[in-house]
This record gives structure tokens, C-alpha cells and sequence, in this order.
């Protein structure tokens, strides 16, 4: 999973090849030596292959109707097999949660399908098996889903089982109780797991108190404090047509479609849907924070400073500086620290884009003794993309990427409902899908160096270190990393203002 609990989802694959040369000479002693022929050649003599020329992407016609209580539904006919696919979503997710209740809309989410007012988690289980379909729903940072999957003939009977699961979900307190202390279970786990830790730490230190700062699983506090009524409120607040979005992709007319969604949904309550407006996160702002973990054989490095909302006018050029940065088809992370230092056996960067703001984060691993200088190198590589005009070369890699593993995105029923699904969740042209490959390749290279100049923050970059603290700190000074803050790994405290656990019997 990335590093966010969830984002819209969404299908690409990445083809890759590895090409391994061994050349093989005579040493000194081991007689004559060969004409220095070879010595001449710059090796390697050829490039790679270049990618397939890109045939022409036709993206599904679709429609796009609302009913009377506001319930938006986007319609899709294909009938390239004989299944249907249908996709709600909920403007409401782990942002939503109220103060003190990190994970509600996470466990309110799982519970939807754990039993209903008329049907209990083992009928609907039975139901769905019978049908021969799958349902499952879930919640990730700005949102809520439930998802259905059926053959043609049985959409009706899926919309029916959604719909009861959707709008009247039971919320049993034996069923709380269950998932609540799966959850507890989970943040054990998670506490010992640097890269967990890392990735829940440079989350709240680039979204300060913002909910997206928040940990969305929860802290043993909040899903202890849960009650059945915080389940039925969030429920009852935000679970209501005017704030939900439906997609019904597959082997059906869009009329037989709405029809169906019609006649379930129909009758579904509009209601006033409540304000959101969280505090702003904070300005980025240079800081190193080392979580200790005695014994760790390698450290854990996330490196990242606030970004924009998925909105906004900038966002696919920024998506194709982050890719060049350390993302699939151009990356420069992954070609320093790995193939010139040898100093991972893997790095990346994600441009984070929600609803109201977002983030590029940079992350690696290294061996302990190597800390200071794989974090030194992430830190220059922010510098030299903002610094240093790319090559077209590494424009072309991330754009044949970008636009390669378009038609992958849209090659089932339910990736098109996700596609199309997101532009109505972020407000975005729906005009802009069918041009998605020739928008991207549209970027240049001036356009990618006014991006990074812009919205690079390299100066003002947070960072966090997981690991055995003691093996590396005297080394972060002589990276040029002077103020240091160490909490160790039991202290860690992500809901407080400076990360740690109030101890006990602390004088006041």
C-alpha cells in the first residue's frame, strides 16, 4: 500500500527490463595483453530501445445524470464482458474525523458491510458469495466507498444489497468491539515498523494539526473513546445523496442503468450536508526529527514539504517534476542513490494530492552506517531539480510512462468508473480525461523548470530518520544537518505539539 491509508483507486503497471553485461579480461601476469581495441569504445555503445510508438487511446463514451436528492451517477456502457461494476463514493474520510476521534470514518467504513438493519455480516457475506460477486467498502483521507462487482444479470440485486449496506449499516456493538480491537491490534504492529512510523511522522510534520496531519488508523486513545452514537452521527451526517457519487460501469444501457438506480436510491433523503473548513497546515519549515529504534539494521528517510491541492493549474507539470524526481520512468533518486552510491535498493517521490492541500514526499532506506550521506544526497536532489534545467530525455521517460499506462488505467469497467469518478470528486474538466496523453506530453521542458523553481522547497524540506539513533547522529552534523531532535520510539506521540508522550508524574 502507498504511503496514505487510501486514495482514489487507481490501476497502472510499470514494465521494466534489466540488462546484465559481464566482460571478461586479462590481468596483469596472465599474459600478453590484448590490442586496446576495447579501450576506445564508450560503453555502452547503444541505448535502450525506445518505447513502441503510442496508438490511439479512445476512452468509453459515458453519461452523466442526477436525481432529484442530489445523488450524481455516471453511466458507462461496455460489453466486453458480461459484468457490471458499481462504485459509490462519499465526500467524507479520515479528514472528517472530529477532533479526538482519529479513526472513526475508518471503522465506520469497515462496519458498513458487518451487518445491516435487516441483514446480518454473515447474510450479506452469503448474498454477495451467492451472486457470484464481490463487495467491499472502505475510507481513505477525503473519502468513503463501497464497492460492488456483479454479473449483468444480478445488477439489480448488487444495488439492493449496496443500498442497505450504504444507507442503513446496523452498527452493532459486538461488531464495534470486534473491529475496534482489530484496530488496536493493528497500531501495535504499526508502532514497530519503521516504515510505518516514518511515513506516519513526516505526515505531521509537513501537515502540522491539519487532519491530513492526523493519523488516519487512529491512536489507542481515540478508537477507545468510540461510542455506537460517533458511529451513527458521522454515519448520519455525511452519508446522504447530496454528498455521494455513484458509478455503474459494465455490460448494461445507461438507461437500464439509471433505471436501477433509480428505483434503489430513489427514495434516499437529501440533507444538509455539515461544513468543513480545518485549519490551515503550516508554512514548510526546515526540521530533522530522529525516532530512535535501538537496533535497527537500517534507517528509515522521508524527506517532504507541503505541495497543493490535486486542483490545482499546476498539477501535471508537478506530477511530472516529482517523477523525474523519483517516480516510474525518470528517476533520479533511484540513479544516485542506488546505481552511483549503492546505497539503497530502492528510492521514490510522490507528489500527495488531496481535496484541500498536498505534499511531495521523498523516501529511502540505507544501511545504518550510511545514514548522513543518503540523507544528504536526498536533500541535494531536491536542490539540483530546482537548480538544474532536465534533460528532455528524462522529460520523454516520465511523459512515455505517464501516457504508456494511460490505457491500462481504463482497460476494466471498474478503472473507468475510478477515472471518471475522480474527476467529479476533484472537480476537475471532465473534457480533460479522453486528452490525458496529449496533455501530458504537451509539458516541456521550460514548463517543469518554472515548476520546480515555484513549488521546490528544498531550504525549507522536513525530514525524518527511523533508526538506531546512536549509530548515526555524530555523523548528521558533518552533512550538514547541526539542529537535530531525538524522541525515541516509545515516547512517540503523534497527537502532541512536539511529538511526545507527556510522561508520568511530569511536575507541572
Amino acid at each position: 500500500m502507498s504511503r496514505r491509508a487510501f486514495h482514489i483507486v487507481q490501476t497502472s503497471l510499470l514494465a521494466s527490463i534489466a540488462v546484465l553485461v559481464t566482460s571478461v579480461g586479462l590481468s596483469a601476469g596472465q599474459g600478453p595483453r590484448l590490442p586496446m581495441v576495447a579501450d576506445a569504445l564508450r560503453w555502452p555503445t547503444e541505448r535502450p530501445p525506445r518505447p513502441l510508438a503510442a496508438k490511439k487511446v479512445t476512452f468509453p463514451p459515458y453519461e452523466i445524470r442526477t436525481l432529484p436528492n442530489g445523488l450524481k451517477v455516471v453511466l458507462v456502457s461496455q460489453n466486453e464482458q458480461p459484468i457490471v461494476s458499481a462504485r459509490m463514493l462519499v465526500r467524507a474520510g479520515a479528514a472528517q474525523d472530529p477532533k479526538g476521534k482519529e479513526g472513526l470514518a475508518m471503522l465506520t467504513a469497515a462496519l458498513l458491510d458487518q451487518g445491516t438493519a435487516s441483514r446480518s455480516s454473515a447474510q450479506i457475506a452469503e448474498e454477495i458469495d451467492f451472486m457470484g460477486g464481490l463487495l467491499g467498502s472502505g475510507a481513505g483521507t477525503d473519502l468513503s466507498f463501497v464497492n460492488t462487482v456483479s454479473m449483468s444479470d444480478g445488477l439489480g440485486q448488487a444495488l439492493d444489497l449496496m443500498s442497505d449496506v450504504v444507507r442503513a449499516p446496523a452498527f452493532a456493538e459486538a461488531e464495534i468491539e470486534r473491529q475496534r480491537q482489530q484496530a488496536l491490534s493493528s497500531l501495535t504492529v504499526a508502532a514497530d515498523d519503521p516504515d510505518t512510523v516514518a511515513s506516519q511522522v513526516i505526515d505531521r510534520l509537513v501537515f502540522g494539526f491539519h487532519p491530513y496531519g492526523m493519523p488516519s488508523g487512529g491512536t489507542v486513545s481515540s478508537l477507545s473513546s468510540l461510542t455506537r452514537q460517533d458511529f451513527v452521527t458521522f454515519h448520519k451526517s455525511w452519508f446522504v445523496p447530496n454528498n455521494a457519487l455513484i458509478a455503474i460501469v459494465g455490460d448494461v444501457t445507461p438507461d437500464a442503468a439509471f433505471a436501477q438506480v433509480q428505483r434503489v436510491f430513489g427514495d434516499w433523503a437529501q440533507a444538509p450536508v455539515p461544513a468543513f473548513a480545518p485549519m490551515d497546515p503550516p508554512p514548510p519549515v526546515k526540521r530533522l526529527i530522529v525516532i530512535d529504534k535501538p537496533g535497527s539494521v537500517q534507517t528509515e528517510i522521508r524527506a517532504g514539504h507541503l505541495a497543493f491541492e490535486r486542483r490545482h493549474a499546476d498539477h501535471l507539470v508537478m506530477d511530472q517534476v516529482v517523477k523525474i524526481l523519483g517516480g516510474e520512468g525518470g528517476n533520479r533518486l533511484q540513479q544516485v542513490l542506488r546505481t552511483q552510491k549503492a546505497l539503497t535498493y530502492g528510492a521514490s517521490a510522490d507528489l500527495d494530492a488531496y481535496k484541500l492541500t498536498g505534499a511531495v514526499i521523498a523516501e529511502t532506506d540505507t544501511r545504518t552506517e550510511a545514514t548522513a550521506e543518503a540523507v544528504r544526497t536526498v536533500v541535494d536532489e531536491f536542490f539540483r531539480l530546482q537548480r538544474e534545467r532536465v534533460y528532455e530525455g528524462e522529460l520523454e521517460g516520465a511523459q512515455d510512462f505517464l501516457a504508456g499506462s494511460f490505457p491500462l488505467s481504463i482497460e476494466s469497467p471498474d478503472a473507468i468508473a475510478t477515472r471518471v469518478l475522480n474527476q467529479l470528486f476533484y472537480d476537475l474538466p471532465l473534457e480533460d480525461l479522453p486528452a490525458y496523453p496529449e496533455r501530458v506530453r504537451s509539458v516541456t521542458v521550460d514548463d517543469v523548470q518554472r515548476v520546480a523553481k515555484s513549488w521546490l522547497k528544498p531550504s525549507s524540506l522536513s525530514v525524518v530518520l527511523v533508526g538506531d539513533a546512536d549509530r548515526f547522529m555524530k555523523d548528521l552534523a558533518g552533512a550538514g544537518f547541526s539542529s537535530v531532535e531525538r524522541i525515541p520510539i516509545e515516547q512517540l506521540d503523534l497527537t502532541s505539539a512536539d511529538l511526545r508522550r507527556a510522561q508520568r508524574g511530569a511536575q507541572h
